[in-house]
């Protein structure tokens, strides 16, 4: 077997105290905030006392029974956040419970913030919702363009510590909050759930130069915990990267915590990439062991061709046809979640085992 090994030699990033003072304090220049000069220097310090002593998680209690290493002291957050995942996992499981819908609009745009109008996505969100309510499913949605309007919304981007070792990688993710570094509002430790607690997910996204917006590709890139994730952080004792190597390297099970929920995907541009766009996000819903709700269920398309940006609206008003194919992916979603929860529908490849294991 490969020993762990552990690579480092990256550039430090640790501040000194003046240049972390100028950088706290451009938080406060409106002049309302002269008065409290006092204040804030007093605020200024004790932030810095968490820096330097890199207090990343303040607030911590015993793992407990269940944990690898029961006396490790895990964040209050992160324990937190696991039961919200578990009690999602329970409804989800829940027979008696009505099936539930992840409707998630994918678009940063938002009348709400210097656009000034609406997104298309959105207008697509509530074209496929009234379908979704219809059928007898529960329908929550996840408006990612909250990231840009509503202040304390942030998804703070992926580390990557899957690419030291997949057990570094905690499910649900441990990277944040980060108080010492002031890495706080992170949004997803209530995402996680509702991913959890769907039993279909249905994605409306615009296309940004060919790719996902930037909210949904950082959501998309936090959910890498969901896919193969550690569910126990004491066994790697925090971010240990020499014991979660090792963890890996004895034969790691790759957990899918999405496993076997149903997706449908509408992707669409003015111009170029949407079809691009849905292969993409199809790709990665079916490498987490989500499946593809049939072919009604992937839509692309392009709303006012070529034409202005400032008459785009007037332009899908008018496209009928692919306001239809958006509810044609909503029913197409909603009968897979019926049937399968009916007994009717099962993936044909259950059961399978995968020759060559992630």
């Amino acid at each position: 077997m490969t020993e762990p090994d552990v690579r480092t030699g990256m550039p430090p990033a640790q501040l000194t105290r003046a240049e972390f003072e100028r950088r706290y304090r451009g938080r406060f220049k409106d002049p309302a905030f002269a008065p409290l000069d006092r204040e804030i220097s007093a605020i200024v310090a004790a932030a810095w006392d968490a820096y330097a002593n890199s207090r990343k998680a303040p607030l911590t209690r015993k793992a407990g029974p269940g944990f690898a290493d029961p006396d490790y002291e895990i964040a209050v957050d992160w324990l937190e956040a696991r039961d919200a995942i578990t009690e999602a996992q329970r409804r989800h499981d829940d027979p008696e419970q009505p099936p539930r819908i992840l409707l998630i609009n994918g678009a940063t745009r938002s009348e709400h913030t210097c656009p000034g109008e609406m997104s298309k996505s959105w207008r697509l969100v509530e074209t496929a919702q009234p379908v979704l309510q219809q059928m007898g499913l529960v329908v929550d949605i996840l408006d990612l363009s909250r990231l840009a309007s509503e202040f304390g919304k942030h998804i703070l981007p992926c580390k990557t510590c899957v690419s030291t070792a997949m057990p570094l990688c905690h499910w649900p993710c441990s990277c944040y909050p980060n108080y010492s570094l002031g890495q706080t509002d992170d949004w997803m430790n209530e995402i996680y759930p509702m991913w959890v607690a769907a039993h279909g997910i249905m994605i409306v996204t615009p296309v940004n130069w060919y790719q996902a917006p930037t909210g949904l590709k950082a959501m998309i890139d936090r959910l890498v915990c969901a896919d193969g994730g550690n569910p126990d952080p004491s066994s790697t004792h925090g971010k240990t990267p020499a014991e979660a190597k090792a963890l890996e390297l004895e034969g790691w099970s790759y957990p899918r915590h999405l496993a076997g929920r149903f997706f449908g995907i509408v992707a669409h541009g003015d111009a170029a990439g949407a079809e691009t766009l849905r292969r993409s996000l199809s790709d990665w819903l079916t490498d987490m062991k989500l499946i593809e709700a049939g072919r009604k269920s992937l839509a692309d398309g392009y709303v006012g061709y070529m034409e202005p940006y400032a008459t785009s609206h007037q332009a899908l008003d008018r496209d009928t046809g692919f306001q239809e194919e958006v509810r044609n992916a909503a029913r197409a979603l909603g009968n897979a979640v019926l049937l399968h929860r009916s007994g009717q529908l099962q993936s044909p490849d259950r059961g399978l085992q995968d020759p060559i294991p992630k």
